[in-house]
């Protein structure tokens, strides 16, 4: 039966204008439908076949269960794990490492040694050298296998000094740039 031969039926067409456009549920329709239900009981076994074993009904997988404790035992582990807290030790310093730590504190001493060269038209000079180093020493910590750097390390103290006595050769003579 398809729809279209009740399409042109004017009886049925008539009876459908007539219903109720919307319908309000009644106040107690749930009591009701309830009460009509039938109470639930628990199924019996129907009694088996010549050759047929009835199983119990088993109630249904729970599989998020076993995960779920294997997630909160590994986290457990990870939290009270001896190699979470251990501090972590600082490697080595290699070789190039050692060798500019020894130049920077060679270095220092010369700037020490130098008579005090406060010309003020050589101070960012002296800054951006400074700088510098301090830039070639953070390089280093971070591939302490460049020897080119350590290179470069050595040619910014190297100009530093010089430009440190330069400074007070002109600060003790008076010389102004």
């Amino acid at each position: 039966m398809s729809t279209h031969e009740h399409d042109s039926d004017p009886e049925l067409l008539a009876r459908l204008r007539a219903l109720p456009s919307e319908r309000s549920l009644p106040d107690d329709g749930w009591a009701r439908l309830s009460a009509r239900l039938p109470a639930r009981e628990p199924q019996a076994v129907a009694a088996p076949a010549d050759n047929v074993v009835a199983l119990p009904l088993r109630p249904q997988r729970r599989w998020w269960l076993p995960v779920g404790a294997a997630l909160a035992a590994s986290l457990a582990v990870y939290a009270v794990a001896p190699w979470r807290h251990a501090q972590p030790q600082a490697p080595a310093p290699s070789a190039l490492q050692q060798q500019a730590a020894a130049m920077t504190e060679q270095y220092q001493q010369a700037v020490a040694s130098l008579p005090d060269g406060r010309a003020p038209e050589w101070q960012p000079a002296l800054h951006e050298l400074d700088a510098s180093a301090a830039q070639i020493r953070a390089a280093l910590a971070q591939d302490p296998r460049a020897p080119h750097l350590l290179g470069q390390l050595k040619r910014t103290y190297a100009l530093r000094l010089e430009l440190t006595r330069q400074a007070a050769y002109a600060a003790e003579s008076g010389l102004t740039t």
